[in-house]
């Protein structure tokens, strides 16, 4: 299984050569929801690094180093929770409308290390960002798709979600964000589970015929034990009696089986033993 944090330290590893994807990285990590003093919060020592290593690649001055630690002593969170300053403000200056291809790829890497939820589980791909305010949410939404992302929007709790619910969509924004390897792993499950779905379906179908071919066969058998006990069987015409001996010579053999035997056609052998039934039900009435 995929786990969210592998995704994010491939991300936090991407080093663009450019400064202009440099600066949009940038930019995606200062998405949104920002600290009052300006830059970005997180729980992941590999994102705040990357916020200090882009800021100085592009000459911009990242004011409180990773090991500034936010919120209560003592609390199980306080020990990973990490800001870093950064002015000015990158997120402002940066358009998405002026950017060329690759920036905007690296604006949204930027903005699914720095912000996304990610679920890449087994029961089903999710990817979330939660903004507080409406106009980020619409934007985000808005951008993914111009780059060939589908995403939803919802309210929960008074945060804007924006959110992607789907393998394709999932697969997609990976393949932009760059995180190769992840998409690797992420569609050799995808492939997995498709397979294990494929060969359980089909081993259930095969089990479903399989009991149709047995309760037919056996109403069959009981028939012709009837027609047999009434004397009627000899009766018949001889395409029916073949049938009749057919099925009593091969009494778990499928239709197609005995439509062989028989040198006849799956129809035609179907015919027969339905008929065989049928005049075994009649005589029983």
């Amino acid at each position: 299984m995929l786990l969210a944090g592998e995704v994010k330290g491939e991300l936090a590893r991407i080093h663009p050569a450019r400064s202009c994807c440099r600066m949009a990285e940038l930019a995606g990590l200062l998405y949104g929801d920002r600290p009052a003093s300006g830059g970005v919060r997180t729980f992941d020592h590999a994102t705040a690094r990357t916020v200090m290593h882009l800021a100085a690649s592009v000459g911009l001055h990242a004011g409180a180093p990773p090991g500034a630690v936010v919120g209560q002593p003592g609390s199980p969170r306080a020990r990973h929770h990490l800001q870093v300053r950064l002015e000015p403000d990158v997120a402002r200056r940066w358009q998405w409308s002026e950017a060329a291809a690759c920036d905007r790829r690296s604006f949204l890497r930027g903005v699914l290390l720095g912000s996304a939820s990610l679920s890449l589980g087994p029961r089903g791909s999710h990817v979330e960002f939660v903004f507080r305010h409406a106009r980020d949410a619409a934007a985000l939404r808005r951008h993914l798709g111009e780059s060939g992302v589908r995403a939803a929007r919802l309210l929960r709790r008074d945060r804007h979600v924006v959110y992607l619910k789907g393998q394709e969509e999932v697969a997609t924004l990976l393949r932009l964000a760059g995180a190769n390897r992840a998409l690797l792993d992420f569609e050799t499950d995808r492939v997995g589970r498709d397979v294990r779905n494929r060969v359980n379906r089909l081993l259930n179908a095969e089990e479903a015929n399989l009991g149709r071919t047995v309760r037919a066969a056996d109403r069959q058998l009981h028939a012709i034990a009837q027609l047999v006990s009434s004397g009627r069987l000899d009766s018949l015409p001889r395409g029916l009696r073949e049938a009749a001996a057919e099925r009593r010579v091969h009494p778990d053999a499928d239709l197609d089986t005995l439509a062989t035997g028989l040198s006849i056609s799956r129809s035609a052998a179907n015919h027969r033993l339905r008929r065989l039934v049928e005049l075994a039900a009649a005589d029983a009435g």
